[in-house]
């Protein structure tokens, strides 16, 4: 079996979002029921949310990439993501 390739980048909809966090949880072979025991999340909202739920609760959408080990970086339109964070030690994004 081979991975494929998973294009993280800007989400536009509740669906691309929920379709990368669902290739992100099977390319690293969790299950539904496994990540809903690692986040304490219930499996009917993380498989409503996989589906593009567009009145998911932001805590618990926040707490699910969490706990799959992504992120959410908010950025202007068009704007490469900065390589450090504000407060990260070591480099500055102004």
């Amino acid at each position: 079996m081979t991975r494929k390739d998973i294009d993280y980048g800007p989400v536009q909809t509740t669906e691309e979002l929920g379709r990368l966090v669902r290739a992100h949880r099977k390319q690293r072979g969790l299950t539904l029921e496994t990540v809903s025991g690692l986040g304490n999340l219930s499996v009917r909202f993380l498989s409503e949310f996989e589906r593009g739920k567009e009145t998911a609760e932001i805590g618990k959408v926040l707490k699910a990439l969490r706990t799959l080990g992504l992120e959410v970086i908010v950025r202007p339109r068009g704007q490469a993501a900065p390589l450090t964070r504000p407060d990260d030690k070591g480099g500055s994004t102004s």
